[in-house]
């Protein structure tokens, strides 16, 4: 077992975090990544409160180890969901897309540990102040919902961990055990990895996607909907028709009515490849297989292991 304040925190063995990613995040990849040493996460941004209800009750089924739910905060039904996690005695939940000072205390009262997500040293020091046990410092390089400041990991987990005292997580660009171990000699306890765990067996995500996450490569993917919720995304149909849009000055309203309902589910989960909003991160130009998820565990494990050997001879 790796010994450190986030291991600590969360009572696993391996500072390794799955992100909670809308359409791909259920209970199978969640209770996967736990039951391998690390921390799964159940992503609730895509699920009505019965079927998050649902994914907690399979997920405590598959494993005895912990796990967590992701809550963005911007999801219209957010209050019956903290009421679900707190019924469940989910011990861990991260928080991202708002105001950590909103629920941190309520869920604390309950002995559940808050990480909240941060794209600045600014929201760090804001999550510490409500009260979050940690956070993450996700880069610009991050697939999905992203900060406006489009400011690159290599920048952001220094200075984050300079900011603040609680452990910090990093984010952002990283599917490698390199890449890990250069997040942790940068000041972080453990990293989070997103675009890795979604070309897993495991993750609910189309096929489709999956397989065209393994043929993306550097500049594939790009930092849009700036107007509305920074996002980024694989390059595609849907993704030209934003760009143009934006081009042309269209308002947040156009931009809305654009994106419509259910784009997210379009792409990622029913594998509309081209009308579909198809979010990943940078990283996805480094993944090139689909495999289960306990084996990316131990490979990303594995190979930080060996580069931290290799840099101390």
């Amino acid at each position: 077992m790796q010994k450190n304040q986030i291991t600590q925190l969360f009572g696993i063995e391996i500072p390794i975090i799955q992100a909670g990613m809308i359409w791909a995040s259920g209970w199978r990849l969640a209770s996967a990544v736990s039951n391998a040493g690390g921390l799964g996460i159940i992503g609730s941004g895509s699920m009505y409160p019965a079927v998050l209800e649902e994914h907690i009750q399979k997920c405590k089924l598959n494993t005895n180890k912990p796990f967590a739910v992701n809550l963005p905060m911007l999801y219209p039904d957010i209050d019956k969901h903290i009421q679900t996690i707190i019924e469940h005695r989910v011990p861990i939940v991260f928080t991202s897309a708002g105001n950590p000072k909103t629920y941190t205390s309520t869920l604390k009262e309950h002995g559940i540990k808050v990480v909240h997500v941060v794209s600045s040293s600014k929201f760090a020091l804001k999550a510490q102040d409500a009260g979050c046990d940690a956070v993450v410092a996700e880069g610009f390089e991050a697939g999905g919902h992203n900060g406006r400041e489009e400011t690159t990991s290599m920048v952001l987990i220094p200075a984050v961990c300079e900011a603040v005292q609680i452990p910090v997580i990093a984010a952002g660009g990283i599917a490698t055990g390199k890449q890990m171990l250069a997040a942790m000699i940068l000041g972080a306890s453990g990293v989070q990895m997103g675009s890795r765990f979604i070309a897993s067996e495991e993750a609910s995500s189309h096929i489709n996607f999956k397989k065209l996450v393994l043929e993306t490569k550097e500049g594939d993917t790009q930092l849009s909907l700036k107007n509305l919720t920074p996002v980024r995304l694989i390059k595609n149909e849907f993704f030209e028709m934003v760009k143009e849009a934006e081009e042309k000055g269209s308002t947040k309203e156009t931009l809305e009515i654009l994106l419509g309902k259910g784009r997210a589910k379009k792409g990622m989960f029913e594998g509309d490849l081209e009308e579909g909003e198809l979010e990943i991160g940078q990283a996805s130009c480094l993944i090139k297989k689909i495999m289960p998820a306990a084996e990316i565990v131990e490979e990303v494990w594995n190979e930080y292991l060996t580069a931290k050997e290799n840099l101390i001879s």
